[in-house]
């Protein structure tokens, strides 16, 4: 069976994301068939597509994260039958497909109440926002917290999950709406970057006493500011690079306050399909009361992967984008 999907032939602008006819395997042992209704794209994607990552054989198809129905399973895969709605993330890629073959195992059953469109844009920023709020570093009520990017996707989960924690909530942003977005979501305080030394004022907000986290997924810009934020004993969560990377540092710059410091994969963190699973009930849970509020989401053609890219890629971008097939 050939169906389309967006083939990456070489790493370079988003007009290198081009629609093709591929084959989709017959699932084998363990495996099933995926129908895709939803594709979250994700700075990943970008990273991957632009050539900072070197993770996807060439030619390939990219994407992480996916919704759908099941249509075929293999021999002895046991846990899905056809018509099953499921969502998933892999670090196999291969997202950016009409349907594709996947091990059973990477698959996360959808209850009633979350949409395809929901799970395929939120279940990869979800899982790492409960990562790095409750296994990362636990935040506890009465914890001081930076989230850098605050309007953005992971960001704005890390905010309402945070401030339902009991925590307050500093987080950094780079405009006037993205301003109120956040305080809409969760922040305390929302200091525009741009406009202000951030360092300063999470001093000047925790009256010197610094946070007992900071979720910097910015990297090279931030690094060193959010390190300065710490109170002693404080945790630097680094979990992305949308700046560059970090350069290399003196581990001993820890030591003055006794700080820890982690760069966390959700793939390691969660590298147990049951644990997996297990948190992923935890978000949906969230979503359902109402703890998390899914932001906007804006869709496109399948065809239009390079143009969700370059909306990816813009400043003026919040929520979450989706193509769909």
């Amino acid at each position: 069976m050939r169906l389309p999907a967006i083939v990456l032939r070489g790493a370079g602008d988003p007009d290198q994301l081009r629609l093709e006819d591929v084959d989709v395997a017959e699932p084998g042992p363990g495996e099933v068939q995926i129908r895709h209704t939803a594709i979250g794209v994700n700075f990943h994607d970008v990273y991957v597509r632009s050539g900072l990552y070197h993770t996807l054989a060439l030619p390939g198809i990219p994407g992480i994260e996916a919704a759908g129905v099941v249509t075929a399973t293999g021999p002895g895969a046991t846990r899905f039958r056809p018509g099953d709605r499921v969502a998933y993330i892999t670090r196999q890629y291969g997202c950016y497909a009409t349907a594709r073959t996947i091990d059973e195992d990477a698959l996360i059953p959808l209850p009633d109440g979350i949409s395809d469109e929901l799970a395929a844009t939120h279940l990869l920023k979800g899982l790492t926002a409960y990562a790095l709020l409750h296994e990362v570093y636990a935040v506890k009520p009465r914890d001081r917290v930076l989230v850098h990017a605050a309007a953005g996707g992971v960001g704005a989960l890390l905010c309402q999950w945070a401030a339902a924690k009991g925590a307050c909530v500093i987080g950094t942003v780079g405009g006037l709406e993205k301003a109120d977005f956040a305080l809409r979501h969760g922040c305390s305080h929302a200091i525009l970057y741009r406009d202000e030394d951030f360092v300063a004022r999470v001093n000047e907000i925790t009256a010197g006493e610094g946070v007992q986290a900071a979720y910097d997924s910015v990297g090279k810009d931030t690094f060193f500011g959010s390190l300065a934020c710490l109170a002693p004993t404080g945790h630097l969560a680094n979990f992305g690079q949308s700046s560059g990377a970090v350069p290399p540092f003196e581990v001993s710059l820890l030591f003055k306050k006794s700080n820890s410091l982690s760069r966390m994969s959700v793939f390691v963190q969660l590298r147990h399909a049951d644990h997996r699973r297990e948190v992923a009930q935890q978000l949906f849970k969230a979503f359902a009361e109402g703890v998390l509020k899914p932001g906007p989401m804006q869709k496109f053609a399948l065809a239009a992967a390079a143009q969700a890219h370059r909306a990816m890629e813009s400043r003026a971008r919040m929520g979450s984008l989706l193509l769909v097939p």
